[in-house]
């Protein structure tokens, strides 16, 4: 069996196999060779594994997300909080930053913020004479902010695998992706100052007043999910269906800049991205089930508890691990691949659920740019037409900081439950 759960995935996984075809082969092996179980079981625990009603909001976020970016929401957003900055020294940094983190509360997609923010934002960095590193390593970097800050799709692939609220979740997400947000802000002010780079354009209102009033309709949607949600007018599934009604009907009759030839391709493009990602869930389940059957996660939890091991080495053990996992998976593989295991793990340790599961989002966003494999630093690469090096260099900072902000949360749980405490009490 043991060849079967580890010598096997980890032999495809090298080989470079879809980590979908990696859990599945590992599965069949499993069944065929060592349990000689019918091969219907197989399938039967795919389909049930798709069977949870919170994955129903992931291709909602996704199309949401999709129609929003299609259109000029990314120019507006970015005018509206450049607008706000004013003079600061850094402002067009601190505009990355806060725009990334304003639509990541739209779509959550960490790649196509970075693809949208960067097309918008590279040109003005590069003519106000901002170093062609920094720029690479922040507009790289900010893209992950976004699985953290809701709505998250990572999230929703977490709270459907550790059986947690997603609404839990996105309520503790939230100041933890303010933190890294107003971290990463102050980096670019001190390093604006320190190489005296990107003094900003005195603030006017008039100016403020008049973005706003073009991003007032962009801005309603991070209001109306975050604030259905937190009020109670709705689940998160539910509020992923009113974000999909929400962004059509403004970027078709307020904006007036997508057809129904453009509503249809992001159509097509979200069932083919919520294909990738369901195929991933189901393998992944029945791997989990696979796990669990042979009371794999019941013998590494007695194991380590027979070491007596306190519950921060156990946090710092999963925090390097998945900074590792993360260099090579993507978030969501990474998810349903380690929380069979861990979930256990952190329950018999007494640590909160809902805490463990913005650890393991944040883990999992150092990894979309982290060196060597980060998916955000090949998107960089394609908007800047860089060097991969120049990205590299630039971005050693960036991750410091998301390691320090990772840190806090870790040892510090009310930076992520404060927020279920109050936003969700009603």
């Amino acid at each position: 069996m043991t060849f079967a759960l580890a010598v096997v995935p980890i032999a495809l996984l090298l080989l470079g196999f879809p980590i979908f075809m990696v859990l599945l082969t590992a599965v069949s092996v499993a069944l065929v060779f060592f349990m000689h179980v019918p091969l219907a079981a197989l399938h039967q625990n795919m389909f049930a594994s798709v069977n949870a009603t919170a994955l129903l909001a992931v291709p909602f976020f996704i199309y949401a997300g999709e129609l929003m970016g299609r259109g000029s929401v990314a120019r507006r957003l970015v005018d509206f909080v450049q607008g706000g900055v004013g003079s600061i020294r850094g402002s067009l940094g601190v505009t990355a930053v806060g725009t990334s983190a304003i639509f990541g509360a739209i779509s959550g997609a960490s790649a196509a913020t970075v693809a949208t923010i960067g097309k918008v934002m590279v040109p003005a960095m590069r003519k106000a004479g901002y170093p062609e590193t920094f720029t690479a390593g922040l507009i790289t970097a900010v893209g992950a902010i976004d699985v953290i800050i809701p709505p998250s799709i990572p999230m929703i692939v977490y709270g459907a695998a550790a059986e947690e609220s997603v609404a839990r979740l996105y309520a503790a997400g939230v100041l933890p992706g303010l933190l890294i947000a107003g971290m990463l802000a102050i980096y670019v002010v001190y390093r604006a100052k320190r190489e005296d780079f990107g003094k900003g354009e005195p603030f006017s209102w008039q100016r403020f007043s008049r973005s706003a009033g073009r991003s007032l309709w962009a801005l309603g949607a991070p209001v109306i999910i975050l604030g259905g949600i937190y009020g109670g007018v709705f689940s998160p599934t539910e509020a992923a269906a009113v974000a999909c009604v929400y962004a059509a009907l403004v970027t078709t009759f307020v904006f007036r800049e997508l057809g129904w030839r453009d509503i249809l391709e992001a159509a097509a493009a979200t069932v083919m991205f919520t294909g990738q990602i369901l195929i991933i869930v189901a393998c992944a389940g029945v791997f989990a089930w696979l796990l669990t059957v042979n009371q794999v996660p019941a013998q590494i939890t007695a194991w380590l508890q027979s070491f007596n091991i306190a519950p921060w080495m156990l946090l710092l053990a999963i925090n390097i691990l998945l900074l590792l996992v993360g260099c090579v998976l993507d978030p969501l593989s990474a998810i349903l691949l380690l929380s069979p295991l861990l979930v256990p793990l952190v329950k018999a340790a007494g640590i909160d659920t809902v805490h463990f599961g913005i650890v393991v989002t944040v883990n999992l966003a150092i990894g979309l740019f982290h060196p060597p494999f980060g998916i955000n630093i090949f998107v960089a690469q394609t908007v800047l037409g860089l060097k991969l090096e120049t990205i590299y260099r630039g971005i050693i900072p960036f991750v410091i900081i998301y390691l320090i902000a990772l840190g806090l949360i870790t040892y510090i749980p009310d930076i992520s439950l404060v927020g279920v405490r109050y936003l969700l009490a009603r």
